[in-house]
């Protein structure tokens, strides 16, 4: 992350896409006109509207009366020529008194060690944070940060949320899944429009857990939830959930999602047992401490050679309902292989 910005210049790259469109709004607020008036907000939609020219005329003339120019701008379309990465760097020189300028890049992933930004990319960092810019990358919302980000917006909109009632909000979006069945760039605009109604439901009345559960439909159906849990603690009634998430759930999400559980029950048994602490742990897995309570739970159900051998049935089980298994893939072929799959590895065990 960069210094505090002293130039209205700015590079947003991000998940969440209400969180890059709330980091450039707040760029505009820090740096208003030499009147004191709002900056207007830019943000051309059709990318035949975002030449260099027509952003130039929009951040170059300073405003004679009222407020500047807020341009907020993809950079994509621009990144991927030369000419256009010549012409972004330009713009930054050209940002006139009472204007600003914030590129801001919706992305799948943030960058990594192993997979840094591009050297077009790079450069534009470079440039902004040369001329006294902002730099900044935006995580998605999951877990603990959702949670947080509920509580906060509550608090800013005066809404009294009842204890417990954020974490409700955020399990019911997906924000604790990680697979890509969830829309983690859209999270932050999902909270903030389930809270708008939640306070029109309850007005000045604190809003509980009860009451996010009625107003708000999950995003991951309750089905897959009780499904992962009773897989965890190896309960028999692990069949009856299984039935009813087979009949509203695709076979290869339910595989990932059983996957999921049992990997991170194996990893979260081998923290422990080399002596790490339940908060340390839930640390290095990225884990809400909440949740990593419940999988050290239903880790105690188990053997490290169990979960490593439900681990392998469920390669096994992957291979049948693609249709590669000696099973066959037709439809009661991997019903039933679903259903010996928790009899053998979960419920016997």
């Amino acid at each position: 992350m960069s210094p505090a910005p002293t130039a209205p210049i700015a590079y947003y790259l991000g998940v969440d896409r209400f969180l890059l469109a709330a980091a450039a709004d707040d760029l505009g607020r820090r740096f208003v006109g030499p009147g004191g008036e709002p900056l207007e907000r830019w943000q051309p939609k059709n990318p035949a509207d975002a030449t260099i020219d027509a952003i130039t005329e929009r951040v170059a003339t300073g405003a004679m009366f009222g407020g500047g120019t807020l341009a907020v701008l993809d950079p994509v379309q621009h990144l991927r020529s030369k000419d256009g990465r010549t012409g972004l760097l330009a713009l930054i020189e050209v940002v006139a008194p009472g204007n600003a300028l914030a590129f801001v890049e919706p992305v799948k992933s943030l960058p990594t060690e192993r997979k840094p930004l591009d050297a077009g990319r790079s450069a534009l960092r470079a440039a902004v944070v040369a001329a006294g810019g902002e730099y900044r990358q935006v995580p998605a919302l999951t877990q603990g940060s959702l949670t947080r980000f509920i509580d906060e917006r509550a608090k800013e909109r005066r809404i009294r949320l009842g204890r417990g009632a954020a974490e409700v909000l955020a399990q019911r979006l997906g924000g604790f899944v990680k697979e890509g069945d969830v829309e983690h760039d859209r999270l932050g605009e999902m909270a903030a429009a389930e809270l708008a109604k939640a306070a029109l439901y309850r007005l000045d009345a604190e809003i509980g857990p009860d009451d996010i559960r009625a107003l708000v439909p999950e995003v991951i159906p309750s089905s897959l939830w009780a499904l992962s849990d009773a897989v965890g603690m190896r309960r028999a009634d692990a069949i009856d959930h299984l039935e009813r998430a087979l009949a509203a759930t695709p076979e290869p999400v339910l595989v990932v999602m059983l996957h999921r559980r049992i990997r991170e029950l194996l990893e979260l048994a081998d923290r422990l047992a080399r002596g790490a602490t339940l908060q340390a742990a839930a640390r290095s897995m990225k884990l809400h401490e909440f949740r990593a309570r419940t999988l050290e739970t239903q880790a105690r159900r188990w053997a490290v050679a169990d979960l490593e051998a439900a681990l392998g049935g469920l390669l096994e089980l992957d291979a049948t309902i693609k249709g590669s298994g000696a099973g066959g893939s037709g439809e009661r072929a991997r019903q039933l292989a679903f259903t010996l799959w928790l009899s053998e590895f979960v419920i016997r065990g």
